[in-house]
């Protein structure tokens, strides 16, 4: 929709529905009305963070500043989800749940006013159709498939119905690779994934939110239960986290350019396993100085190391046409490595979900040594683009 609405647009449209789901969810007076705002929610956010992440990618172009701009992209995003557990434990504790929604319509207000003077409309050029058949097929499948995990964690895996899910998802999976091959205007064209640079780069990023949502879910369910914190304390215990986050991303495009895309996210991948290896022997009883800190601090500077890496990788070669093919691709890649690593990690416990975590990032380095290019080609600039690399409604 970015690519060809408008991606400024896509994004307001996005950042709106967010606001207006976080107003229906801070009212909510019942279960259901909470999880249709939260629905809502993440089709909103769906829209807005795949676009935001294609206008950074089409304003800067060459491949240095793309890669520092995605690095404190992400840092400002790391930054957030670091504070958010601070205040969410603030609010909850001290006012109300409530507030962990309505907190938002301020942020939202100050986006939809200050973005239209800031960035410029881009869109890619042509008239092409969207994917509708492909889109809800391949929802079908990811959705499928996780409430098949999660059923399968509550019951067993010999509960029909979780059986039954696993078995539709493999099947609405074949349906979507079936239509794709047949359709025009395909959700993802085979042509951008015969890019082996962004092909390894999303096979690797499945694979690290795996470990990495699972391991945030019993992290913070670790410290509440085994070693009794209060969720605002929970959530203090995590500021370290946002702060490595931050060091790893400074350090991230200095050593990517220096080194290379394939060395600098296998060095990340690698300080990540220790971390996770690290963390996953918390134990009731435990400090958190000497136990959880440490391997917290050691993983927190492992995800700053690899995230920008792996931004640049899955955006590598985009242009005008497809920058918001490239970054929805990546950003649907980590949040469905993310349910489906909540839903198969969870199950196996704190200690026996991190340590999968860890197998699930040895085997993403794998992937990383064997198939990734040392360095990424940089963006391809089609016909049209003037010396400095911008096309012109992006530089106007």
């Amino acid at each position: 929709m970015a690519d060809l609405l408008g991606r400024r647009r896509v994004f307001l449209m996005g950042v709106a529905l967010f606001g207006v789901a976080s107003l229906a969810c801070g009212l909510a007076q019942e279960p259901w009305q909470l999880v249709i705002g939260r629905f809502v929610q993440g089709t909103g956010s769906a829209m807005a963070g795949p676009a935001a992440m294609s206008m950074i990618t089409l304003l800067y172009p060459r491949t240095e500043e793309r890669t520092r701009a995605l690095g404190i992209w992400g840092g400002i995003a790391a930054l957030g989800g670091t504070s958010g557990l601070v205040i969410s434990g603030v609010l909850t504790d001290l006012v109300s749940w409530r507030w962990i929604f309505l907190i938002n319509l301020p942020v939202v207000a100050v986006a939809l006013a200050l973005l239209p003077g800031l960035v410029p409309e881009s869109r890619a050029p042509g008239r092409r159709s969207l994917d509708v058949p492909g889109a809800v097929l391949v929802t079908g499948a990811a959705v499928s498939l996780v409430y098949g995990l999660l059923r399968a964690g509550e019951t067993g895996w010999s509960d029909p119905i979780a059986i039954g899910a696993v078995a539709l998802s493999a099947a609405l999976t074949v349906a979507f690779l079936v239509t794709e091959s047949r359709a025009a205007a395909p959700l993802v064209p085979r042509s951008f994934l015969a890019s082996r640079t962004r092909a390894v780069a999303n096979g690797a990023t499945l694979l690290f939110s795996m470990a990495m949502y699972a391991m945030s879910f019993l992290l913070m369910i670790q410290v509440q239960t085994a070693l009794g914190y209060s969720p605002l304390l929970a959530g203090i215990a995590y500021l370290p986290y946002g702060g490595g986050i931050l060091a790893g991303m400074w350090s991230s495009s200095r050593i990517s350019l220096r080194i290379g895309t394939r060395w600098a996210l296998l060095l990340a991948f690698l300080v990540n396993i220790a971390g996770l290896l690290l963390l996953s022997g918390v134990a009731a009883g435990d400090s958190y100085a000497a136990h959880v800190l440490p391997g917290m601090l050691i993983l927190s500077v492992g995800n700053g190391l690899g995230l920008p890496v792996m931004a640049v990788a899955a955006v590598d070669g985009t242009t005008e046409e497809d920058a918001g093919l490239g970054s929805a691709l990546f950003t649907s890649v980590q949040q469905i490595g993310g349910a489906v690593g909540v839903a198969a990690l969870a199950v196996m416990g704190y200690s026996g979900g991190l340590t999968a975590g860890a197998v699930c990032v040895a085997l993403g380095a794998v992937l990383i040594v064997v198939l990734l290019p040392s360095r990424t080609s940089g963006p391809q600039q089609p016909a049209g683009h003037g010396a400095g690399g911008r096309s012109t409604p992006v530089s106007s």
